[in-house]
C-alpha cells in the first residue's frame, strides 16, 4: 500500500452568472492587457540586450505598473509566468529545428482585448463549501467605491460526487469557454494505492501507435494513434490559415482540438486501465518519456533530436507527459500503481531471448530476432521489455544466446487492436469509442 499525489481539475458552472459576468469580464480583459504590456516589455528588453527576460525579471519590471494592479498580485504573477513559459516553449522549439514556431503574440481581437483566463492562487480565494461559494479577490484598481466588496462572490455548481476541500484546493481559474465563464478548481489529492492485483503490465507510448500494452498473462494490445494524428494535422492546418491567431475562429479551432485530444486520451487510457483490471494487474510499468526529445553526441552531450519538419511536428506536439499523468491518476483510483521505467534498449532487444541488435527491427512494426527467430510487432515487443524491466527480469546483450526451447510468436505478433471509432451523431465534438478489431487466443 502506497500514497501517490494526484492533481485533478474540476470544472463548474456559475449559478449567479448574471451578477458575476461583468466583474469576471473586467478581470479577463485586465489579464489580456497585462499580457500585452509584458509582451511589449519583452520586445524592448530583447532589442536592447538580445535576451528574453524570464518570469522573475518580468515581475521585477512590472510590479509597480498600473496594469499589474488590475488583478490580485498572485493572479498578475501567473499571467507573467504564462508569458515566460510561452517564450521558453517557443525558444525550445526553435533550438530543436522547428522553423515554423512563432513567438507568443499580443492578445487582441480587432481593437478589443479578448477575455483571458484568470488564475487565483491560495491567497487570492476563500472557499465556502457549505454554501458552494468561492470568494475571488479583486485587483485593487477594480474597486471603485470604498463600500464596494473587494471580492467576486461566485456560487458554483459541481457534480454531487465531487467534494471540494480547503486542504486539497490549490488554484481557482476563471475560463471563458463557448461564450460564458466557467470555474476550474485545481486540486491535489493524496490517493492511497492498494495494490490488490498480482499481475503486471508494460506500456510503450508512441506516435504511430498511441500505446502498446503487454500483460504478464500473455495478452497484448495495440491502440493505433491514427485518429489523433488526423485531428492534429487537420486543426493545425486550419489554424495556420487564420489571418488572426486570436480571432474567434482560431479560438474555436483551438478549443475543438483540445476537446478531441482530451477525449481520445481519456478513451484510450480508460481502455488500458479497464483491461488491466480484467487481467488482475497490480502494477503498470510505463516507458519514461523524460528526455524523449533529446539525444547524446559522441562526447555524451545532450543534443536536440530532429526528425525533419514533419517528424518534429509530431514529436514536439505529442502529449506524452499528459498521457503518463492521466494513467497515473486513473491507475491510483483503481488500485493500480503506475511506475515509469527507463526505455533504453527496449526497442532494440528481443523480449524472448534478450539478444540486442539494431538490425533486428526489420521495418516499421516488424521485429525479427536473428537468434531465436521470434517474430513480434515491434511496439508490443518494446512494451514487454518495459514490463520485464519493471519486474527486474530484463536482460539485453549483443552476444549470441543459445535457445533450447520452442518459441511461440502468438500474441507478440498478432496483438488485439483497439480502433478509435468516432460517433456519427456528434462528430464536431470528436466523441467516439474504442472498438476491438482483432482478437486471438492465447498461445
Amino acid at each position: 500500500m502506497a500514497s501517490d499525489p494526484v492533481r485533478l481539475t474540476h470544472e463548474a458552472s456559475i449559478q449567479n452568472y448574471s451578477q458575476m459576468e461583468e466583474p469576471l469580464d473586467s478581470h479577463g480583459f485586465a489579464a489580456s492587457k497585462l499580457w500585452n504590456v509584458a509582451r511589449w516589455t519583452c520586445d524592448r528588453i530583447w532589442s536592447e540586450t538580445g535576451e528574453i527576460p524570464g518570469e522573475d525579471a518580468l515581475k521585477a519590471y512590472l510590479k509597480n505598473h498600473e496594469r499589474y494592479g488590475d488583478l490580485h498580485s498572485q493572479s498578475s504573477q501567473r499571467v507573467l509566468e504564462e508569458l515566460a513559459e510561452a517564450f521558453a516553449g517557443w525558444y525550445a522549439k526553435r533550438q530543436n529545428g522547428d522553423d515554423r514556431a512563432n513567438p507568443p503574440g499580443y492578445r487582441k481581437h480587432g481593437d478589443d482585448h479578448p477575455r483571458s483566463t484568470v488564475t487565483w492562487k491560495n491567497k487570492g480565494f476563500k472557499l465556502d463549501t457549505e454554501n458552494n461559494r468561492v470568494r475571488l479577490s479583486k485587483g485593487r484598481n477594480h474597486k471603485e467605491y470604498p463600500s464596494e466588496p473587494d471580492y467576486i462572490l461566485c456560487e458554483y455548481n459541481l457534480p454531487p460526487e465531487i467534494n471540494l476541500s480547503k486542504d486539497t484546493l490549490q488554484q481557482v481559474r476563471a475560463v471563458y469557454k463557448h461564450g460564458e465563464w466557467r470555474l476550474q478548481f485545481v486540486c491535489k489529492y493524496e490517493i492511497t494505492v492498494d495494490e490488490t492485483g498480482e499481475q503486471t503490465a508494460g506500456v510503450d507510448l508512441g506516435i504511430v501507435n498511441f500505446a502498446a500494452v503487454s500483460y504478464s498473462s500473455g495478452d497484448t494490445e495495440l491502440y493505433p494513434g491514427h485518429a489523433l494524428k488526423e485531428d492534429e494535422y487537420y486543426f493545425l492546418r486550419h489554424i495556420a490559415k487564420c489571418n488572426d491567431p486570436q480571432s474567434n475562429k482560431a479560438t474555436r479551432l483551438h478549443e475543438k482540438r483540445s476537446e478531441r485530444r482530451s477525449h481520445y486520451i481519456h478513451a484510450a487510457t480508460n481502455g488500458i486501465i479497464h483491461t488491466c483490471l480484467e487481467n488482475d494487474v497490480g502494477e503498470l510499468f510505463v516507458g519514461s518519456v523524460r528526455g524523449i526529445r533529446d539525444a547524446e553526441d559522441e562526447d555524451g552531450n545532450k543534443i536536440a533530436v530532429s526528425w525533419g519538419s514533419h517528424g518534429n511536428l509530431d514529436l514536439y506536439s505529442w502529449p506524452f507527459d499528459l498521457v503518463v499523468t492521466v494513467l497515473k491518476y486513473k491507475g491510483a483510483l483503481n488500485g493500480i500503481r503506475v511506475t515509469e521505467v527507463d526505455e533504453r534498449d527496449t526497442s532494440k532487444t528481443c523480449c524472448s531471448c534478450g539478444h540486442r541488435d539494431d538490425s533486428q527491427r526489420v521495418e516499421r512494426g516488424l521485429y525479427v530476432c536473428e537468434e531465436c527467430f521470434v517474430v513480434a510487432q515491434s511496439d508490443v515487443g518494446g512494451a514487454e521489455n518495459i514490463r520485464l524491466k519493471g519486474v527486474g527480469e530484463f536482460e539485453s546483450t549483443s552476444e549470441s544466446t543459445s535457445v533450447d526451447v520452442d518459441r511461440s510468436n502468438g500474441c507478440l505478433a498478432q496483438p488485439v487492436v483497439n480502433l478509435f471509432r468516432r460517433g456519427e451523431h456528434v462528430p464536431s465534438c470528436g466523441q467516439g469509442t474504442l472498438v476491438q478489431q482483432t482478437s486471438i487466443a492465447k498461445p
